[in-house]
């Protein structure tokens, strides 16, 4: 007979009431009286998730696609804790990777507490990384940013105010949420394939596949490719600030 650990700690407790008895409670170095469970305790959402980032504050018009400037991101994880960055535009489905190569000392120095995190794909790099690829953007086209709730957007507020983007994230396992990502990761895969250290393309590398992507033709675009529907809104922006200068 098998048993799970979390059988035995539940034994451990009073079923009625989930609190241990009064005279364990003194032999336990925390001095918790009462256990949540792992699988409970999973589904909390991340402290920089609160209320008005959240995916159901997002506007409508993120929803239909009718309106460009409406993009979805994720991370890519290879071996290692290697990462590259993908973030996708909702109506035209231009994607566009960021390269987030490991920090000086990573896998030599010891890590500091509260330290920025060596990765390449801690809160501040993960900043900085989209702050420089949005800023270059014309502004029609950074209205909002839909994430996961992973803690590499921890610092959103600030991300907000350096690009004018909008951040939402996506309830907790709630992948369909940021669907045209999901997807787009499942074609990055054929490049990208799991179990590899993502550490060993280079920036260039990394630009060469999102270039390769958006050259695919896409039954969903009328078998335009994601490049050619971008440029068309950006042809359509362009024509608009014409008409309406003075």
């Amino acid at each position: 007979m098998r048993i799970s650990h979390e059988a035995i700690y539940q034994a451990l407790y009073v079923q009625s009431r989930g609190a241990l008895k009064r005279e364990l409670v003194a032999c336990l170095r925390t001095g918790r009286a009462l256990r949540v469970p792992r699988a409970r305790a999973r589904k909390q959402p991340g402290g920089h998730v609160t209320s008005e980032v959240l995916i159901s504050e997002r506007p409508a018009e993120a929803d239909d696609r009718a309106v460009p400037g409406h993009w979805e991101g994720d991370l890519i994880i290879g071996l290692d804790r290697s990462a590259v960055g993908t973030v996708v535009e909702r109506s035209t489905r231009f994607t566009i990777l960021v390269h987030l190569p490991r920090m000086p000392g990573y896998g030599t120095e010891p890590r500091v507490k509260n330290g920025p995190a060596l990765a390449g794909y801690g809160a501040e790099a993960m900043r900085d990384a989209l702050a420089s690829r949005f800023t270059s953007m014309p502004e029609q086209l950074r209205r909002s940013l839909t994430w996961d709730r992973g803690k590499e957007l921890a610092q959103h507020a600030q991300l907000t105010i350096d690009t004018g983007l909008a951040i939402y994230f996506a309830d907790p396992h709630s992948p369909w949420q940021r669907g045209t990502n999901e997807n787009t990761n499942g074609l990055l895969r054929q490049y990208f394939p799991k179990g590899t250290d993502l550490a060993r393309w280079s920036r260039d590398e990394v630009e060469a596949i999102a270039a390769a992507l958006n050259a695919r033709p896409r039954k969903t675009l009328g078998w335009k490719t994601p490049a050619e529907a971008l440029n068309e809104q950006l042809l359509l922006l362009q024509q608009g600030g014409v008409a309406t200068t003075p």
